[in-house]
C-alpha cells in the first residue's frame, strides 16, 4: 500500500519506519531535515512536502503536537490533494473539538477518516507495540485497522468521530492522577520510615496496586525497570502530560463534567513544567514532591 506519513518526531518516525519495515512503500514528510534524513535511512521515501506526500495515497497517517496542527495539514495539503478514495488516520493527541471538526470536513470533501491517537510511548512506537484508540464509523476503523495493526499491538474501536481523542485524554487524565498519589504515597513511606522496596513489596500485592505502582514505579531500584532508573530521561515527558491534562481539564469544562482530582494533577504538572521539569519523564514529579527537586538555570 501507498501510505503518506506526515509528523516524524518521537513517535511518528518510529511508526512510519514500522510501516516500510511491513512492505508498505511510505512517503514520509517532516518540517524537520533530521527527521527526514532518518526515516530514508529506515526505508521511507522523502516527500517534499505534505501536499507531494500525499498525491496517489491509498492511506495518509499524520502524527502532528497540537490540533492547530492538524487542522492546517488537512485543509491545506490534504483535502483536495489526496485521492478520495484514501483512508484518512490521525494519530496525533489533540482536542476533541478539533478532531470532531477536521473529521466532519473530511466527510463533506469525500474521504473517510478516522481519530486513532496512540498508547504507549517512544519504545511501544519503536517496537510496534502501540495501543490505538480508534473513533470514525465502522467502515472507516475497519479499513484502518490493518495499517494500525502493523504499528500496534493492539486497536480497540472506541466509537463515533472524536471517540477514540476522548478516550485517550480521560485515560492519561487517569494516568496522571495515580502517578500523582503513587509519588505523594512513596514519599509519606519514606518519612515514616518505610523502607521503599518493603513499602512496594507490600502496595504492589494490596488495594493500593495500579500501573503506576507496579510498571512504572518513580523510585529508582524498586519494581521493574523504568525511567526512574534512567535519571527520568526517556519514557513520556512531563511536558506531554501537562498537555493531555489540560486537554482532559478542556473536554471537562466543555462537558460539564467535574473533574477535581485531575485539575489537582494538572496544577501539579504546571508547576514541575514551570519548575524546569517538562523534559523528563512524568514520574519525576515525585522530585518535586520530596522537595529535591533542582530547577534547571533560567526556570521558574
Amino acid at each position: 500500500m501507498r501510505i503518506a506519513f506526515i509528523g516524524l518526531g518521537n513517535m511518528g518516525g518510529g511508526m512510519a519506519a514500522n510501516l516500510a519495515k511491513a512492505g508498505h512503500e511510505v512517503h514520509a514528510f517532516d518540517l524537520s531535515e533530521a527527521a527526514l534524513a532518518k526515516a530514508e535511512e529506515r526505508g521511507c521515501s522523502r516527500a517534499a512536502d505534505a501536499a507531494s506526500a500525499v498525491e496517489g495515497a491509498e492511506a495518509v497517517v499524520t502524527m502532528l503536537p497540537a490540533g492547530k496542527h492538524v487542522a492546517e495539514v488537512y485543509r491545506s495539503a490534504v483535502f483536495g490533494k489526496a485521492p478520495t478514495s484514501a483512508i484518512l488516520l490521525d494519530c496525533s493527541t489533540i482536542d476533541v473539538a478539533t478532531a470532531r471538526a477536521v473529521e466532519e470536513e473530511a466527510r463533506a470533501a469525500g474521504y473517510e477518516m478516522v481519530d486513532a491517537p496512540v498508547s504507549g510511548g517512544i519504545a511501544a512506537a519503536e517496537g510496534g507495540t502501540l495501543t490505538f484508540m480508534v473513533g470514525g464509523s465502522d467502515a472507516g476503523f475497519e479499513r484502518a485497522r490493518p495499517i494500525l495493526d502493523k504499528m500496534g499491538k493492539a486497536v480497540i474501536h472506541a466509537g463515533g468521530s472524536g471517540s477514540g481523542q476522548a478516550a485517550k485524554i480521560v485515560n492519561n487524565m487517569l494516568l496522571g492522577v495515580t502517578m500523582a498519589g503513587t509519588c505523594e504515597a512513596f514519599v509519606l513511606a519514606q518519612k515514616l520510615g518505610l523502607d521503599p522496596q518493603v513499602f512496594f513489596d507490600i502496595s504492589s500485592k494490596a488495594s493500593g496496586q495500579s500501573w503506576s505502582m507496579t510498571s512504572y514505579c518513580p523510585v529508582p531500584g524498586v519494581g521493574p525497570e523504568t525511567p526512574a532508573d534512567r535519571g527520568y530521561d526517556g519514557g513520556f515527558a512531563a511536558q506531554l502530560m501537562l498537555k493531555d491534562l489540560t486537554l482532559a481539564m478542556e473536554a471537562a469544562q466543555a462537558a460539564g463534567a467535574y473533574t477535581p482530582m485531575g485539575g489537582e494533577a494538572a496544577e501539579l504538572y504546571q508547576r514541575f513544567v514551570e519548575r524546569g521539569g517538562g523534559p523528563k519523564d512524568f514520574s519525576a514529579l515525585i522530585k518535586m514532591i520530596d522537595d529535591s527537586w533542582t530547577p534547571p538555570a533560567g526556570s521558574n
